[in-house]
């Protein structure tokens, strides 16, 4: 169908019409080649993006909403896929035509206001977070237990999704939603039920409620409303809404992330890569899933964690044996499945575990045992500039520190970005800024520790089958140079001048937005030396 509709091509249709369908038939061809090559997680990601899902959403006048719908879908998946990493394209439209005809949405949750405001939450979405004061509202047996029943459906719903209390482990899952609704407060709780249903029948409280309430003197302290109060609320409902006036979608949208921004190595180096790079990927955070590559080395870096964790909880500061660095790392990779496919699966877990026995081997009797993992640094500011950022392993030598960051892949691709400022890349290389960053956090950071180096310790062999660390001596150049870097970046984020590309060929973005026909214009690509003064 594809080389016929090129091949009606004529003048007559040079506008759209035969060009349209043959782009799409090849965009649909493209996308069922690639079914049982790639993960579903990675082919959904492939279908917002080349279908023009992400255009449309990005161009439409509610994006901001409908960018949280299309997350919050591709959130789903995700979720799906880790708890069943078998599932497959055929079986994941069963689901959805399931939930279709039954009527079953996915939780949307949205937060309006700001931090000193009152955030309006559902208790999914209120997952993680914490606040001074929580109300629970509607805490009634009609709203809690009452759900419908899909026992006798002959189906059984996403894990993700609940179903009914009929069932004892459904009774447990909103036990723990319950669980989850009062422990958002960190010092006052306050929970309400109605006595009235609308129709005017009596309301039950919740089971939780009994159950919170047992064994404990706890008094349930009966509020009643002031009737000019009730007054004021029906004369409301009878009124007609106000006409709102709203800005720009495009301010409403960006500057509340803006607002919460805070400069990491990763999004400063997303930035001098492509503005656009940084705005797709952290700003508005586009849905996309983890590549088999970054999973992988997702898996070093846990168990790399894990084993150091647990040499400090042993009562001699012994390391555990190998088994338990390869367990910890199968562990990671099983919980992640769903971002490989079979083959990757297998042949990481080869690679992995056979890397990981050679890599202990090689430093068991080598590595500082007073060290910290994974530290975590915020509520750091340099020139006015919040930043932040997590360290896989700083080392310990008395106050000075050698900071370390695992790294997997091949060593000869990562040699480059070692490599401070030169004349092929004038910003530096990416991992040379991280090591300088790491730097900067901790001059700023209250322990006063002195960084002497910063250290990356390959866990993939070379080619000769050896290990390498490689340590970046940072000078007092190197970290005004990223300081000034760090500075440039925020001010033109503020400036919100993210939204022009780099224009080079490899360029993910660039290239997405051209082929999408995002562009409202073209402009003629910068020197180097351009590029590099800003």
């Amino acid at each position: 169908m594809v080389d016929k509709t090129k091949d009606a091509q004529t003048s007559l249709f040079n506008e759209g019409g035969i060009t349209q369908v043959a782009k799409a038939m090849q965009v649909l061809e493209d996308l069922i080649s690639k079914v049982a090559n790639v993960t579903l997680l990675n082919l959904v990601e492939q279908i917002l993006q080349n279908t023009g899902i992400i255009q449309n959403v990005l161009t439409g006048k509610d994006k901001g909403f409908e960018l949280d719908m299309v997350s919050h879908f591709f959130d789903f998946i995700k979720e799906e896929t880790r708890r069943h990493p078998s599932l497959n394209l055929t079986a994941l439209v069963d689901m959805l035509k399931l939930m279709r005809r039954e009527d079953i949405r996915l939780p949307l949750p949205i937060t309006t206001g700001n931090e000193s405001g009152v955030n309006l939450l559902t208790t999914h979405g209120s997952k993680g977070l914490e606040f001074k004061h929580v109300f629970l509202a509607g805490t009634n047996a009609h709203y809690w237990e009452k759900k419908r029943s899909t026992a006798s459906a002959g189906y059984s719903l996403p894990d993700t999704v609940i179903n009914s209390l009929e069932h004892t482990d459904d009774k447990e899952e909103l036990r723990r939603l319950f669980y989850v609704a009062i422990t958002r407060a960190k010092q006052f709780l306050n929970i309400s039920y109605s006595q009235y249903k609308g129709d005017g029948k009596e309301a039950e409280p919740s089971q939780f409620i009994i159950e919170l309430l047992e064994g404990k003197e706890a008094a349930i302290e009966k509020m009643e409303l002031d009737p000019i109060v009730k007054t004021n609320y029906k004369l409301l409902r009878l009124q007609s809404a106000p006409m709102p006036e709203i800005s720009q979608m495009e301010e409403d949208f960006i500057q509340p992330k803006l607002e919460k921004f805070s400069m990491n190595v990763t999004a400063l180096n997303n930035y001098l890569k492509c503005p656009l790079h940084f705005y797709y990927n952290s700003l508005i955070r586009v849905p996309s899933g983890k590549s088999e590559a970054t999973t992988f080395g997702s898996a070093i870096h846990d168990a790399l964690n894990k084993f150091f964790k647990k040499m400090q909880d042993s009562a001699q500061s012994e390391f555990p044996d190998i088994q338990t660095l390869v367990q910890d790392f199968n562990y990671y990779m099983h919980r992640h499945r769903e971002a490989f496919t079979a083959q990757e699966f297998k042949d990481k877990m080869e690679l992995g575990e056979t890397v990981l026995i050679k890599y202990y081997e090689r430093y068991i009797n080598e590595w500082n045992k007073v060290v910290t993992t994974e530290y975590r640094i915020t509520n750091v500011v340099v020139n006015d500039i919040p930043l932040k950022g997590a360290i896989d392993k700083v080392e310990f030598n008395g106050k000075q520190v050698v900071v370390v960051d695992y790294k997997t892949g091949n060593i000869e691709n990562a040699r480059e970005k070692l490599k401070g400022p030169n004349d092929k890349n004038p910003n530096g290389g990416d991992y040379w800024r991280q090591a300088v960053f790491y730097k900067i956090l901790l001059n700023h950071h209250p322990k006063n520790w002195e960084v002497v180096s910063a250290e990356f310790d390959f866990v993939e062999p070379n080619k000769k089958k050896e290990f390498e660390k490689i340590a970046v001596n940072i000078t007092d150049a190197d970290i005004t140079t990223v300081t000034q870097q760090v500075k440039q970046v925020w001010e033109k984020i503020q400036q919100k001048d993210f939204y022009t590309g780099c224009g080079k060929e490899d360029c993910h973005w660039c290239n997405f937005v051209k082929t999408n026909e995002l562009a409202v214009a073209l402009h003629e690509m910068k020197s180097e030396e351009e590029a590099a003064e800003g």
